[in-house]
């Protein structure tokens, strides 16, 4: 597996090519190298579009090769939802079949038939729903009020999954959002709802593309930065 030298961080990656991306994106994930996605190039293409993000994957890597905290979520425990963390209870409910997550002004209640404490991966699939359930609810309505700010107009919106990234627009501008981002605060849900938009008329990160960012939320890059320091992918 090709690897470089970066001070005293040893950086290895695995390429994928993929005919369908018009750039490369790189993903940091714990215990796996680096992920170089995009159009095919040669090895040693591959270590320079490495080399001009390592220090930011070397920060990625520091973050999620983090010792990892007791995998269960009980009281006092925090969860996240626009860019706050809430206080969690746990409820022991024996009654029920599966867990069940509720949210309150200032809480999120997890009534649990296991017990007072639950597996973070036990919980996910509640959680994510839960997120999903948010975003149908108040992440479309703002796509549709950005499209009356901006002009610009998306064939259809979704909410779907992702491997390594918040959102995307597709060849038929078609906008597509993680439930993740339901996580994130909401100047930074509106900018990728405009970031999104704004695909509609540039698919690549152009001039073009980031002036039309620019000209409908010019303080577009203190949000970026924000995502800049999440656990998805970036490009190159």
């Amino acid at each position: 597996m090709p690897q470089l030298q970066y001070g005293q961080t040893t950086i290895e990656w695995q390429f994928q090519p993929d005919s369908q991306l018009k750039r490369h994106y790189v993903t940091v994930e714990r215990g796996r190298p680096v992920l170089l996605r995009g159009p095919l190039v040669s090895e040693q293409e591959q270590e320079a579009l490495v080399r001009r993000r390592a220090r930011w994957i070397r920060e990625k890597q520091a973050l999620v090769n983090q010792p990892q905290l007791a995998d269960a979520i009980v009281t006092g425990s925090r969860l996240r939802y626009c860019g706050r963390s809430y206080f969690t209870e746990v409820r022991h409910t024996p009654e029920l079949a599966m867990p069940r997550l509720r949210f309150t002004a200032s809480r999120f209640i997890i009534e649990n038939p296991a017990g007072s404490s639950i597996q973070t991966a036990r919980l996910m699939p509640v959680l994510e729903s839960f997120y999903r359930d948010r975003a149908q609810e108040k992440l479309l309505p703002r796509v549709r009020h950005w499209e009356r700010e901006t002009g610009l107009k998306a064939h259809g919106v979704r909410i779907r999954f992702f491997q390594s990234r918040w959102a995307s627009c597709d060849a038929y501008n078609v906008l597509e959002f993680h439930p993740r981002v339901m996580e994130l605060p909401g100047s930074v849900q509106d900018y990728i709802i405009v970031h999104e938009l704004c695909h509609t008329l540039e698919k690549n990160h152009t001039k073009a593309f980031w002036a039309q960012v620019s000209r409908h939320m010019p303080n577009w890059q203190k949000q970026h930065e924000f995502l800049e320091r999440a656990l998805f992918g970036d490009a190159v």
